[in-house]
């Protein structure tokens, strides 16, 4: 199981900066349905199908043994819209695993390609639904990371709710939102399981409140910030696969105009998973923000900003 932990860079402290970094001024076109932004969340894929830049996305995370090992992965992701609501993207991920009183291994692990089409959006109610999946090639990592020398299909159905449509006795919920993946893991080799890949991110979105329910007197930062949970599992369904496994992640992302950053605990949920709580830091780099000539519109059937 791959568990992500990223890291973005910060902005520079400036009037100039600060005001950019408003939500007030909404970004473009990425992650909204009607009033409800859905952040790219650090575990789960969103529903999105846009132009999307992560670099580095770095994690940290003990694996169970024997021998117990610390594994770190440096990775980044590329996503690009090429047909309207239609996405294709790339994952590299450099990983370095630290067995307890062996030698450091490190190496590239398998790339992975994925494919997202936006099927069915309802603005008014908050509420996406995509379809895709993820495709790992065998071969192209290195063996000395335990690189699978198969593919790896995973079609996979992408959704996202917002509760802006809550009526008024329930508006401090309105800032709620639940986004999900669930996949079908089929793997080259039949004698690996085949499995279920699932998560869940619920989100508190503190900008949402300030917008869309009632101002709160806060710091700008604080104003920026969402609050989330996230639970990413794997459920073996074959050929003895053995239990679920995955972690819950408690973390807070912070937004701006042009960025992300987000950190996240990586709770495992039972021993097959991992011995010891992890961590999670993430940048998202919001390049249809920053580039909008160049991204944020398919390369084909759409046109520039």
């Amino acid at each position: 199981m791959h568990l992500i932990y990223s890291a973005k860079l910060a902005g520079t402290v400036s009037i100039t900066v600060l005001a950019l970094c408003d939500l007030t001024a909404k970004l473009h076109a990425h992650g909204f349905e009607g009033d409800r932004f859905f952040p790219p969340t650090i575990t789960t894929d969103d529903p999105f199908a846009v132009d999307e830049f992560a670099l580095p996305t770095i994690s940290v995370f003990n694996n169970p043994g024997p021998p117990k090992t610390r594994e770190i992965d440096i990775s980044s992701e590329f996503d690009k819209e090429i047909f309207p609501k239609f996405a294709l993207g790339i994952v590299a991920d450099y990983t370095i695993l630290q067995p307890q009183s062996q030698t450091t291994r490190t190496g590239f692990d398998n790339l992975t390609l994925t494919a997202k089409y936006t099927l069915f959006e309802n603005a008014p109610h908050e509420f996406i639904f995509s379809v895709g999946g993820e495709f790992d090639v065998g071969g192209t990592g290195s063996r000395l990371v335990g690189r699978e020398s198969f593919s790896t299909l995973t079609p996979t159905i992408y959704y996202g709710k917002g509760l802006g449509d809550l009526p008024e006795s329930l508006k401090f919920l309105r800032p709620l939102a639940v986004t999900g993946t669930l996949g079908y893991v089929i793997p080259g080799e039949t004698v690996d399981p085949n499995a279920l890949s699932w998560g869940i991110a619920v989100e508190y979105s503190l900008p949402y409140l300030q917008e869309h329910v009632q101002e709160v007197d806060w710091l700008r930062p604080f104003r920026n910030i969402i609050p989330l949970v996230e639970f990413s599992m794997n459920s073996p369904l074959n050929h003895g696969g053995g239990e679920t496994t995955g972690t819950i992640n408690p973390g807070l992302l912070w937004e701006s105009r042009y960025f992300q950053l987000g950190a996240e605990a990586l709770i495992p949920v039972n021993g097959a998973t991992g011995p010891n709580v992890g961590a999670i830091v993430q940048v998202w780099i919001f390049i249809d923000d920053i580039w909008p000539k160049i991204f944020g519109f398919p390369i084909f059937g759409g046109e520039s900003r």
